[in-house]
C-alpha cells in the first residue's frame, strides 16, 4: 500500500470510530412497579416537668417570748443601783443595776420559753418542681425507593417525591462493534 492510501484508511477509520463513539440519547417513560417511602429516625430533646407537694417540718415554740420581765427587772435593778454610791459612781451603779436586773427579769419571765429551744414540729406543705430532658424519637420522610421497568429491564432509584404511574428515563443508544 502506498503512503497516501494508508493515510486515507487511517483517517476513515478514525472518523468511523468518532461517529461510533458518539451515543444518541432521548427521553422516554418507564412504568413504575413499586414505591416504598423511606424514613429516618430523628431524636428531638424536650423538657418534661412534674410538680408535687411535700411536707416540710417547721419548728414550733409553744410559749411566746415575753419582754415584761426584762423591763420590770431593769427598772428594779436601776432603783437599787441608784441607792449605792455617790457622784459618777452612783450613775455607774444605776446603769449596772439596770443591766443585771433586766437579764435576771428576762430569765425569770421566760422560764417556759426554754431559752429559745424548739419544743415541737408542724408539717408545712410546699410545692416542688422536678424537670428532666426526654429524647422523643420522630420518623421523618426522606424520599421514596422507586422500582421501575423499561423494556424488560428492572431498575431501582431514590426519588425525593412520589413519581406516580411512570417516571421519565434518559435512554442512550450506542452501536456495538462486532
Amino acid at each position: 500500500m502506498n503512503r497516501t492510501a494508508t493515510a486515507t484508511a487511517l483517517c476513515l477509520l478514525a472518523a468511523t470510530a468518532a461517529v461510533g463513539a458518539r451515543a444518541e440519547t432521548f427521553t422516554d417513560n418507564a412504568r413504575v412497579r413499586s414505591v416504598e417511602p423511606q424514613y429516618e429516625s430523628v431524636q428531638i430533646p424536650r423538657n418534661e416537668c412534674t410538680s408535687q407537694w411535700v411536707n416540710d417540718p417547721q419548728p414550733v415554740v409553744t410559749a411566746p417570748r415575753s419582754y415584761g420581765g426584762a423591763i420590770i427587772g431593769g427598772v428594779a435593778g436601776a432603783v437599787l443601783g441608784n441607792q449605792v454610791g455617790r457622784g459618777h459612781g452612783r450613775e455607774a451603779a444605776t446603769a449596772a443595776g439596770a443591766i443585771v436586773g433586766a437579764v435576771a427579769g428576762d430569765r425569770i419571765g421566760n422560764d417556759n420559753y426554754n431559752n429559745g429551744a424548739v419544743v415541737g414540729y408542724q408539717q408545712q406543705p410546699r410545692e416542688v418542681s422536678t424537670c428532666r430532658t426526654v429524647n422523643e424519637v420522630q420518623n421523618r420522610l426522606t424520599g421514596y425507593r422507586v422500582t421501575y421497568e423499561y423494556r424488560g429491564h428492572v431498575s431501582t432509584a431514590f426519588m425525593r417525591s412520589e413519581p406516580g404511574q411512570s417516571v421519565p428515563v434518559q435512554v442512550s443508544v450506542m452501536p456495538l462493534e462486532r
